[in-house]
């Protein structure tokens, strides 16, 4: 009979690690007496990140006393006491490879169902000084598991477990981590997976995602970012073909390959990624949206002068007509599903510069003839400004169903401009009288708070947030789990002395640093530059710090427990082995 060992519980602390704060409830200690279970937790008992932990799915941590005594053999420790592995419930019996996914048990007073394996978290090794622990516990099929509460009641050590129903298709937890975090995935158990109801929902979502990439192969293999099957690796020098002049402070600039061998066809909305160069040692990084119709023989980006761009002021003052510019190959998942039955109204809003990508979906929907409701809202500063205003209108004026707004912030009357323009900007008040289609689809590029803005009036009058889609070139939001004092400083170079290793570019951030052999990966190099970063594992096993490579190649100490996408990296266990230049 399996019978519950110890109760522990312990509420969230701020605890130090690694010279930062991390707000976690990892801590548990053992209890006396009875608690009482409830919907979301154990009475005196709390988690720090509901992200991850917690709520009404992952109320109470289940681990086993047999796992105990595994780890202080395979670790060599005699110090592991109940309740370091985070959990409520240490228990004797109820192995992972025997317990079912949906099985239900009486503990005391209360009845509990299984709903899934533990989350891979750094806080476990964070908990038990081995920082490897979360890839440790998958790869030994030792995860622990989670039970919602069926029927609130007391419990208290010592109360036997008594199994009342087994889950459907009886998937152990073991065999459901694997099936997550493990390669080599079998098509019938993600079937069975997420065919069982009492799945936790994110789970259902991940093995829904691994059922459409085994589907659809040629998506799988494709890097996150973006790039297509045929792109080509690294950076290529491409030829300036042409340079024209769109605005006072726009301009396009041309570029064609000076060989025989093909581009790669962008998909409308997609970006190219620039290494220029003649603009600074070392050659900085910058990402330029595509503007013309997709092409696989010629690109076009337009940039912007800006008042301090390193860049921008040398493609504007310095770049000419023969001249050629690293550039990789098309990427970018801001983009225009090239769906010729799709009937659904687009509505393509930007400000500024930001007209780029809709621009080249403008371009694609008037090639296709596309019979669907159009809408172009567009604002400027002012018609000096206003780039490719003309070039906008033609292709509107040859849709079946085109709509065109513009509004010029600048004061003063608005512009002689066909259609006039409205002084103003867009916003709440300027989208409310314009009785947009609600089931209409999104794509929103400018300025942050441009974004912000126009998302929020969008969702008041009516279309739905999943079906706003927005292009972000700066830095992704962080994705740090637990941390209570992320940095917020804009990216630097490393404190200390610069390194001699292969140069770093974290293309988003705008950073090129050297790499130094005091970091143990480029996860903790990045957070030494304050760049943003997003990770929960730290030891390979979650593709949470997955990002694209534009160049370069990566070591990995220790090895993945998957090897990530091809065209990318996971950073919390790599190293680089050459230059290296990350989407990050």
């Amino acid at each position: 009979m399996a019978r519950l060992q110890s109760l522990n519980v312990g509420m969230p602390k701020d605890v130090p690690w690694q010279g930062r704060t991390v707000h976690t409830g990892i801590f548990k200690y053992p209890v006396d007496g009875p608690r009482m279970a409830r919907t979301l937790d154990i009475d005196g008992d709390g988690q720090g990140d509901l992200e991850g932990h917690g709520g009404e799915i992952r109320a109470v941590l289940v681990y086993q006393c047999q796992s105990y005594d595994f780890w202080r053999r395979h670790l060599d420790r005699d110090d592991l006491e109940y309740g370091q592995f985070g959990e409520n419930f240490t228990v004797d019996g109820l192995p992972d490879d025997e317990v079912h996914i949906g099985d239900r048990y009486r503990i005391g007073d209360a009845e509990f169902e299984v709903t899934q394996p533990r989350v891979t978290c750094y806080r476990v090794g964070m908990r038990l000084g081995e920082p490897e622990m979360p890839a440790l516990l998958v790869a030994h099929h030792r995860p622990g598991f989670y039970f919602r509460v069926i029927t609130e009641g007391q419990v208290q050590a010592g109360d036997e477990i008594v199994r009342t129903r087994i889950g459907r298709h009886r998937m152990s937890v073991a065999a459901v981590d694997a099936l997550l975090y493990l390669p080599d995935r079998d098509i019938g158990q993600l079937l069975k997976a997420v065919d069982i109801p009492a799945l936790s929902p994110g789970w259902q979502r991940s093995f829904r995602d691994l059922l459409d990439a085994a589907e659809h192969p040629a998506r799988a293999g494709e890097p996150p970012a973006g790039a297509e099957s045929n792109a080509w690796a690294g950076f290529r020098p491409l030829r300036v073909s042409r340079i024209v002049a769109e605005s006072t402070t726009v301009a396009s600039i041309y570029l064609a390959p000076h060989d025989d061998a093909p581009l790669t066809r962008p998909k409308p909305g997609q970006y190219l990624t620039l290494r220029v160069a003649g603009a600074a040692d070392p050659p900085p990084v910058r990402n330029y949206s595509l503007s013309a119709t997709p092409s696989d023989n010629e690109y076009r980006i337009s940039v912007k002068r800006e008042t301090h761009g390193l860049v921008s002021t040398y493609l504007h003052t310095r770049l000419r007509v023969g001249d050629t510019v690293d550039v990789a190959s098309p990427r970018g998942d801001f983009v225009l599903p090239e769906d010729r039955d799709d009937t659904t109204p687009v509505l393509l809003l930007s400000a500024g510069v930001g007209v780029t990508p809709v621009l080249a979906m403008l371009h694609a929907l008037a090639a296709a003839h596309s019979k669907r409701d159009i809408w172009w809202l567009h604002t400027a500063h002012s018609a000096v400004e206003h780039a490719f205003a003309a070039e906008a209108h033609k292709l509107l004026a040859g849709l079946d169903r085109g709509h065109e707004h513009v509004y010029y912030t600048a004061p003063g009357p608005a512009a002689v401009v066909d259609p006039p323009a409205v002084s103003g900007r867009l916003g709440r008040e300027a989208l409310g009288v314009l009785a947009l289609p609600t089931n209409a689809t999104a794509y929103l590029c400018g300025p942050i708070p441009f974004m912000a803005a126009v998302r929020e009036a969008l969702t008041r009058v009516g279309v739905g947030s999943d079906r706003i889609h927005t292009e972000l070139f700066g830095a992704l939001p962080a994705i740090n789990p637990g941390l209570t004092d992320a940095a917020h400083a804009p990216p630097h170079q490393p404190p200390g002395p610069a390194g001699m290793g292969p140069r770093i570019t974290f293309t988003r951030s705008g950073l090129t640093a050297p790499w130094s052999d005091g970091y143990s990966t480029v996860l903790d190099f990045a957070e030494a530059c304050d760049v943003p970063t997003r990770w929960s594992c730290r030891t390979g096993v979650c593709h949470t710090c997955q990002t694209p490579i534009h160049s370069g190649t990566v070591r990995y100490r220790p090895d993945p427990l998957e090897p990530p996408t091809p065209g990318t990296a996971l950073l919390c266990c790599s190293q680089p082995e050459t230059d290296l230049v990350l989407d990050l």
